[in-house]
């Protein structure tokens, strides 16, 4: 179907793993439109370079780069607040997710969608993609299916027509099988940026790194990024 014909989404990308395979999905499906925000994290200029070659890749043409200030006045996160360290979680390391962690940012994902649920309405767009992931995730509140529940009332009774409707198809997957799925899909994985910490090379050792390398190995797939010499691959 061409393009033009499609009809119209907004799908957020961070320029991570989880949000490229989405982006895939949108872009297989829809007219995606894709929007990224920077919020004064560590790793805000490498993750804006990933969002803009995966939009590449993907022959994504409209784009939206915004800037939320708040959250990094705000603070109160190890990627907002360079006082708080990120904490190391050595690969094989079993309770990420047991507890919310201190690189949760507080409600993030509500600024991220005010924002998408304004331009879809602007466009015409009548579907949201969110990268939510709640299973093998770092247990973010604002990743749970419970949230975007209730996020979708707000849409429908606080926009023109109600009928934006945000959608979270990754959300009850393994990490394990997003890559399965983004390497079925032809997502470019090769492209996107994971590390809550570093902007070279990966750590391999926050929350984040080690999801993604455990999610790799489950898989049976080679993780396509470059991570720190020191970082032992199991």
């Amino acid at each position: 179907m061409a393009r033009e014909t499609k009809s119209r989404a907004v799908v957020l990308l961070s320029g991570g793993m989880d949000s490229c395979v989405c982006a895939a999905l949108a872009a297989r499906d829809f007219n995606a439109a894709a929007l990224h925000i920077s919020y004064g994290q560590r790793t805000e200029g490498r993750e804006r370079r990933a969002f803009l070659a995966i939009c590449d890749r993907l022959g994504i043409h409209e784009r939206l780069a915004v800037r939320n200030e708040a959250l990094r006045a705000i603070g109160g996160s190890a990627l907002t607040d360079p006082e708080i360290a990120v904490p190391e979680s050595p690969i094989g390391h079993g309770t990420i997710g047991h507890k919310i962690p201190i690189t949760y940012v507080p409600f993030r994902n509500a600024h991220f969608l005010a924002v998408a649920v304004s331009w879809a309405e602007v466009l015409g767009a009548e579907k949201i993609y969110i990268g939510a992931v709640e299973q093998d995730s770092s247990g973010y509140p604002d990743c749970r299916p419970a949230y975007y529940r209730a996020f979708n009332e707000v849409v429908k009774a606080g926009t023109k027509d109600g009928r934006i409707e945000i959608v979270t198809p990754l959300i009850a997957m393994r990490k394990s099988e997003i890559v399965i799925l983004g390497l079925e899909l032809g997502a470019p994985l090769d492209l996107t940026w994971s590390c809550y910490s570093r902007e070279d090379r990966a750590c391999g050792v926050c929350d984040s790194c080690v999801l993604r390398l455990r999610a790799f190995q489950e898989a049976g797939a080679a993780d396509p990024i470059v991570y720190d010499e020191a970082v032992q691959r199991v």
